[in-house]
């Protein structure tokens, strides 16, 4: 993370937003749920992540504090991160409650923007609150699979699926279009204080779900490290 921050000429940068835990450090594959305040001339970073990783013994979600455990600020495979000044200032506050519809909060307004905007590529970082209603979430398996996931179904025959309860603590970052980056254009992971937490796909309770959300517009969008060989597979 914090060299991120360097590379997005934003040294000492407040980092949120989805990715994977480094299994050089950790040891295991697991969900990453960043929020770092980088490293800065005369001041260390400061680590408050999550993350979410398999439990041997029962095969359930085991969530922890990563400053826990590490005193890095890695990640690993891959990530979105949306990284600002960290200061108070004017946000864009969403409401939302009884899904209507298949998509998701994050991929509604990832819609709405690509509609509204069209071949002009706006992103969004923030974070929201499932207030009421559960959530299905993904972990993935702390060992890397033996053999190549060529479709999507391999990948989520892969993955182990959850479904969470409210209070849920979600972090996003959001492209309304890929502007020929070859992007991932939307992707949320959360926590909670009671021990669940992962990569989120929607809610499970459209009558009763309840959203509380802050987001801000980016001003600079970066790829970093963008690979020669791609594919589409698991970018759900």
């Amino acid at each position: 993370m914090n060299l991120m921050s360097k590379e997005v000429e934003l040294p000492g940068a407040f980092i949120l937003g989805a990715g994977a835990v480094s299994s050089k450090t950790v040891g295991i594959n697991g969900e990453l749920m960043p929020l770092v305040l980088t490293e800065a001339e005369g001041r260390p970073a400061v680590n408050g992540s999550y993350f979410s990783s398999i439990n041997p013994v029962d095969g359930k979600c085991l969530q922890e504090k990563y400053s826990d455990r590490f005193h890095d600020c890695d990640f690993g495979l891959l990530a979105n991160l949306y990284a600002c000044e960290g200061k108070p200032g004017k946000v864009i506050e969403v409401r939302a409650c009884r899904r209507t519809g298949e998509d998701s909060l994050v991929s509604c307004m990832r819609k709405t923007m690509e509609e509204h905007y069209g071949e002009k590529s706006m992103a969004l970082g923030g974070t929201f609150v499932l207030q009421k209603g559960k959530a299905k979430i993904h972990i993935m398996p702390r060992e890397f699979s033996t053999c190549p996931l060529n479709t999507n179904n391999d990948v989520d025959n892969w993955l182990r699926h959850f479904e969470v309860s409210a209070p849920l603590i979600f972090q996003t970052v959001m492209v309304s279009r890929d502007p020929g980056l070859d992007l991932r254009v939307e992707h949320t992971h959360g926590f909670s204080h009671h021990g669940e937490g992962g990569h989120y796909y929607t809610d499970t309770t459209p009558n009763t779900v309840e959203y509380l959300g802050y987001f801000l517009p980016a001003e600079l969008l970066y790829r970093i490290d963008r690979p020669t060989e791609t594919h589409n597979v698991g970018r759900d």
